[in-house]
């Protein structure tokens, strides 16, 4: 199996139809052995949700802005297995004035908080794994990204947070690289998760990819995202560093429209 005997962290596991939520799925039919974790008041929606997993798992609560929460997962994770082999991160945020259409407006610790919790917090996650990591010869960090070489509407100050996310992944690339840890990035096509559906016209990213993506994407399958990451937490791609990786349906490739075929 492609992830056989791994321990990785799976982080911002919400409802099973959270991206999140079909990684942790495809690492444990691949043979992974995971911990998952959740954040305030989404941490009962998480609980019960990996109960719907193959295997139900430990859920951690996780604020990656708070130290004292990030240290006690280290510990945990070092008392539980002695080291990891890879982390999902898939964590992130704006404040509701971030988003929208408000970008001329956005007050400056809003887009700090977006920037903070959305890119930063990758760096977080990375140097908190990285001694768990080493103690198992090296390891793979994937973060999930969407995007933003060019501005969307009404994503504003997360398209920001999204772009920074990419430097991040290179430069965590670069500095990890040597300890024998890889760190890339999946940037997805829009899925109909809650996370995306709290963003001020989302509906506007349906209609582009179904103009543009010369394969069909559909909006409520988080799984060929999901599987993109598993991949890049396997050994099959261990020398594949500083990527983003998109699985979009070929949207980012397209200048324009493609002609669809008829069903």
């Amino acid at each position: 199996m492609l992830l056989a005997d791994k321990k990785l962290l799976i982080t911002g596991v919400l409802t099973d139809g959270s991206i999140a939520w079909h990684a942790a799925r495809i690492a444990q039919e691949q043979g992974a052995e995971i911990v998952v974790t959740g954040f305030g008041r989404g941490m009962r929606l998480t609980e019960r949700s990996v109960q719907r997993l193959p295997q139900p798992c430990d859920v951690i609560e996780l604020d990656i802005n708070d130290p004292d929460h990030v240290e006690a997962l280290v510990a945990d994770l070092d008392g539980r297995w002695g080291g990891v082999d890879g982390a999902l991160h898939a964590i992130a945020f704006a404040p509701e004035d971030a988003l929208g259409g408000n970008f001329l407006n956005t007050p400056p610790e809003s887009a700090q908080t977006a920037f903070m919790t959305s890119a930063y917090s990758y760096k977080t996650l990375a140097v908190a794994l990285m001694g768990l990591m080493e103690q198992r010869g090296g390891g793979a960090l994937v973060t999930l990204d969407f995007d933003n070489s060019k501005a969307w509407p009404a994503y504003d100050w997360m398209g920001v947070a999204k772009s920074a996310l990419q430097s991040v992944t290179r430069y965590l690339a670069r500095d990890l690289g040597p300890k024998n840890i890889r760190a890339n990035a999946v940037a997805a096509g829009p899925l109909g998760t809650v996370a995306a559906k709290s963003i001020p016209g989302f509906e506007i990213f349906d209609d582009a990819w179904d103009r543009r993506a010369p394969l069909r994407w559909d909006q409520t399958d988080p799984t060929p995202v999901a599987q993109m990451v598993c991949l890049l937490l396997s050994d099959w791609t261990t020398k594949t560093t500083g990527e983003i990786v998109h699985v979009d349906a070929g949207f980012h490739s397209q200048a324009a429209g493609v002609r669809k075929t008829e069903d």
